[in-house]
């Protein structure tokens, strides 16, 4: 298996790893974080921390592959920052699948974007990159959800949804069929849309 190395080590980077290991594609090597400094979580003891995101520029020596496992509920500059820095030290944000979900062949999901166990991705859909489609949510046919968006656990996005990009669908919601979502919005969890936003 090729190495992959993880930028995260919080609840999010918890459920890329089961993934990962389901996926059965990539060897976890390292794990990058921020607050080096800080005592992680014991989930994390079987990884090698390679250090802070300054680290990147040293990465290519290990690999090139890395996977963003950083979640997002209201800071979009986060991940978008990070990915940016991924980029420009020349490395490939890879996507990660689990075998527990369902793409249709008709559909595209972008580099760097999340398909978390249970996430639906019906027919002519296009997922846009670094994106984060959670577990049990469903993405119906002929929807497109931009760039650097989470769609939380559970969420149903219905036919012909137009979503833009670092917008955060909260647990649980329904969006209506043909409803437009512009960018830069958070949709509370529970929430139901009938109208463009």
């Amino acid at each position: 298996m090729k190495k992959i190395i993880l930028l995260g080590a919080g609840g999010h980077a918890k459920a890329c790893i089961d993934v990962i290991k389901s996926e059965k594609k990539y060897k976890i090597y390292g794990i990058i974080n921020k607050k080096i400094e800080k005592k992680l979580d014991n989930f994390f003891d079987e990884y090698k921390i390679l250090g802070d995101d300054s680290v990147l520029k040293n990465i290519s020596k290990i690999t090139n592959n890395v996977h963003l496992a950083i979640g997002m509920i209201t800071n979009f500059n986060l991940r978008i920052n990070i990915y940016k820095k991924i980029l420009s030290n020349d490395l490939k944000v890879i996507k990660i699948i689990s075998p527990l979900s369902y793409i249709s062949s008709t559909s595209y999901v972008g580099d760097g974007t999340s398909v978390m166990h249970h996430a639906i991705i019906n027919s002519n859909s296009k997922i846009g990159i670094n994106s984060i489609i959670n577990s049990k949510s469903l993405i119906e046919h002929d929807v497109i959800i931009g760039n650097n968006t989470h769609i939380s656990t559970g969420a149903i996005v219905n036919g012909g949804v137009s979503i833009g990009d670092n917008v955060f669908i909260g647990s649980g919601s329904i969006i209506y069929n043909n409803i437009k979502i512009s960018s830069n919005n958070i949709i509370p969890a529970g929430s139901i849309v009938k109208s463009n936003i």
